[in-house]
């Protein structure tokens, strides 16, 4: 017989389930967070070596509702920096792009088969600033690493280019300050818009079965014993 999880409306089931093993008070917080989180723009972050910048690009997605990131591995393994994290990972589903030479190809190529505008975050290009990229497309947004930027290979793929306006000597921000920039200006006008930005009820639910299966100790076991029991 199939899992629970597995048949219609089974992920709401357990979601009413669990919520008995925490406070009504925890339960409302991730309701509330839940409100709040998109996938209508999402962050691809190539071969970050420096994982303190990575990690809090993730803090930054967690802050303003990004909940998806996309990690491509070609050369580096990127690890979860906990101090810098705060434990923002948790909350976020990180997805990795790893095991061939050209990750980025393969992810970018999943990206917009599943509908997403590839938006190249460089210095080098002006087709548009924070304030002028369109939003009407789900929008992915990628970053490269601080001293070579993106690869040609992500540049070659990608559908528009962002850039933030400077007026100093210096011609980069710090990738963590980027993101910050990009992601606060982005979320802040996809929400004061008309665009269906907010996640389904369907999504929600798989959300949050994940964060009470991280909330609850021996979660694993307590499904298991609702899963037998609904036999």
């Amino acid at each position: 017989m199939p899992a629970v999880e597995s048949t219609p409306g089974a992920a709401r089931e357990l979601v009413d389930y669990l919520r008995q093993f925490i406070t009504e008070e925890r339960f409302r917080k991730f309701a509330d967070v839940l409100q709040l989180r998109t996938r209508h723009i999402t962050i691809a972050l190539e071969d970050i070596y420096q994982s303190h910048n990575a990690s809090a690009v993730l803090r930054t997605c967690d802050c303003f509702g990004i909940q998806d990131v996309h990690i491509i591995e070609n050369r580096n393994k990127y690890e979860v920096n906990p101090d810098v994290a705060l434990g923002a990972s948790k909350w976020l589903n990180l997805v990795r792009y790893t095991g061939t030479g050209d990750n980025t190809a393969g992810c970018l190529a999943a990206l917009k088969q599943n509908g997403y505008r590839i938006v190249a975050t460089t210095p080098h290009r002006n087709d548009f600033s924070p304030e002028t990229l369109p939003l009407d497309r789900k929008t992915v947004l990628v970053f490269g690493t601080e001293l070579a930027g993106l690869t040609p290979a992500a540049l070659e793929l990608a559908d528009d280019f962002v850039r933030i306006p400077m007026v100093g000597f210096t011609e980069s921000l710090n990738i963590s300050v980027s993101a910050a920039i990009l992601i606060r200006s982005l979320t802040s006008r996809l929400r004061a818009s008309e665009i269906s930005w907010q996640l389904s009820d369907m999504e929600k639910d798989g959300i949050l079965l994940d964060w009470l299966r991280q909330s609850i100790k021996k979660s694993e076991l307590i499904i298991r014993g609702f899963q037998g029991n609904e036999r």
